[in-house]
């Protein structure tokens, strides 16, 4: 037996034979065309048409978020200055093949430099240039094995056209070799609420056939395992899908102290799901979607119909609007095209709508509008808060407009470390853990060379969510969490167990951490909160706190409680 170390999406734990992805199309020869330029440019408008319709076809079938993320790849396929690269090489002289290839891989290479979440969208620019090839050359695009029973899928990376359609009822689990937890797999792999484990190298070495346990919540694949291994597996996969079945109560601890668990949701349509999944309310509604594909600015009306969307599917419970959140990674012409050599520490939340206030006022009319009209319990907030002065601003602005709740996200350290004079005059606050880790451990979540740096159980980062939580303790004012860490079941507890009132994460995590927080009581999450703070580094950390919760008994919970 032994153990292949990964990523972990999720809390799952599922076992089977090993069924390999077939390997990748051979690259073409570079060699002279015979069929002359326009001939060849020809077919490859044809082979890149068919493929990009065919992905919109696959993302209309499987909707959610694979349908965005396949849309995405479709435009890719085709894009202007991708074309452009290709028609050069035929231009050459080359074959339509050898050009697309070439032309991909030009392309790879350019976003594997950039690293980060641009890096890890390199693997889609290979599954359209396959996809592509085998459209040149007539025939099938690799794709999901079928070994006729039900199998743990192991790839080097899978494709977003791929990871949309998979048949759970046949794939067990799936194992990457490549990617990370941003990457489209991982994404779409979350959504599906699949048990999977990425960036697994080793994993490259399994063979077809071979039986393995992959265990989500530890990020391992183990393979060749005891009989007991299996056993114990079974009955951890045998009861997390007993939990599923039970209806959805609200989160709690096990002596029955509440924790409010809520949704991440990016546009009114998700929703549904989230109510079906029981989440207790929104806990971060991101509004970016109304500006991103947009050359200006919605108007009133329209932000205001697709608020009222949202609002009318949570009638009196909370839903926790994010005031729009634009710069860094999401430039938007209308509101700040000024070129910046840091964007990250630039002119983006808050900052960039103080400098387009009629942007962010028009925001709250329809927030306003849109709440009169419903029953839920609508709380506003604003991005990217650093100081005490920028949260009076907001409190003040959003009061005018007749919203009664007012807050602000804690992503940078000095509102963390100031978050007592912050909440003096906000009425919430709600961690934003993934910038916060950035802003901590000064690395760009951007950029893959520092990677390793972007994780939220870093002490350092533990240590700003406990002075916001202790500040919210101390003045009776909630304070959640809408960052990634919250769908982590055991850092959930954690997190908690530092003064979160609330959490907030994608719908397909609720019911891991509704679990995780059943089989704990607060005096528990305080002690493992102190272990992670009391660890000198994020591995540390994660790994203290994991050999202390699997310590703990059934007696010792309930003496506890």
């Amino acid at each position: 037996m032994s153990i292949l170390r990964g990523v972990g999406i999720g809390a799952g734990v599922a076992q089977g034979p090993v069924a390999r992805m077939a390997e990748a199309l051979p690259a073409p020869e570079n060699v002279p065309s015979a069929l002359g330029a326009e001939a060849e440019r020809a077919r490859v408008r044809e082979a890149i048409a068919d493929v990009s319709a065919e992905l919109t076809a696959r993302g209309a079938s499987a909707g959610g978020a694979a349908q965005e993320v396949l849309e995405a790849q479709a435009m890719i396929a085709e894009d202007p200055t991708l074309l452009d690269e290709v028609d050069a090489r035929i231009d050459d002289g080359r074959t339509s093949e050898w050009a697309v290839h070439d032309a991909f891989a030009g392309f790879r290479a350019t976003l594997e430099a950039v690293g980060g979440y641009l890096g890890e969208r390199a693997a889609d620019l290979d599954d359209i240039a396959q996809r592509v090839l085998a459209r040149l050359r007539g025939v099938p695009a690799p794709g999901v094995p079928d070994p006729g029973h039900p199998f743990v899928l192991v790839a080097r990376d899978l494709a977003p056209a791929d990871t949309a359609l998979l048949d759970l009822t046949q794939v067990l689990a799936l194992v990457t070799t490549d990617g990370g937890p941003t990457s489209h797999t991982a994404i779409l792999a979350r959504e599906k609420g699949m048990v999977a484990v990425v960036g697994t190298a080793e994993a490259r070495d399994l063979e077809n056939g071979a039986t393995v346990i992959v265990d989500a919540a530890a990020g391992t694949v183990t393979t060749d395992p005891a009989a007991d291994e299996l056993t114990r597996a079974a009955q951890r996969a045998a009861a997390r899908q007993s939990a599923d079945a039970l209806p959805a109560s609200p989160g709690a601890f096990a002596d029955g102290t509440p924790i409010a668990l809520l949704a991440n949701l990016g546009k009114p349509s998700d929703a549904a799901d989230a109510v079906a999944r029981g989440a207790e309310g929104v806990g971060l509604f991101r509004t970016e979607f109304l500006f991103l594909s947009s050359a200006q600015a919605p108007t009133v009306s329209q932000q205001r119909e697709a608020y009222r969307e949202l609002l009318a599917a949570f009638p009196r419970k909370k839903v926790v609007v994010r005031m729009l959140d634009a710069g860094a990674d999401k430039p938007l012409a209308f509101l700040n095209d000024a070129h910046e050599e840091n964007p990250a520490l630039g002119l983006r939340g808050l900052r960039a709508l103080r400098a387009s206030e009629d942007i962010l006022r028009e925001q709250l009319t329809a927030l306003a509008e849109a709440d009169a009209e419903t029953e839920a319990e609508l709380w506003v907030m604003a991005p990217m808060v650093a100081t005490v002065e920028e949260t009076r601003y907001f409190t003040t602005l959003a009061r005018e407009y007749g919203l009664k709740t007012a807050g602000v996200m804690v992503e940078i350290p000095a509102s963390a470390l100031l978050a007592d004079r912050v909440l003096a005059h906000a009425d919430f606050a709600s961690i934003g853990t993934n910038d916060l880790t950035q802003y901590t451990m000064a690395a760009d979540r951007m950029l893959g060379s520092v990677a390793g740096f972007q994780d939220p159980w870093h002490p350092a980062v533990l240590r700003l969510v406990r002075e916001v939580g202790d500040a919210g303790a101390r003045l009776g004012k909630p304070v959640g969490i809408c960052g990634e860490a919250a769908a982590d079941p055991l850092l959930a507890v954690v997190l908690t167990g530092l003064g979160a009132t609330s959490l907030s994460m994608a719908p397909s995590a609720l019911s891991d951490v509704r679990l995780a927080l059943s089989e704990r009581t607060p005096d528990e999450a305080r002690r493992l909160a102190e272990i992670a703070l009391a660890a000198d580094d994020a591995a540390g950390a994660r790994l203290a706190v994991a050999e202390a919760a699997a310590a703990l008994s059934p007696h010792q919970k309930e003496t506890t409680s």
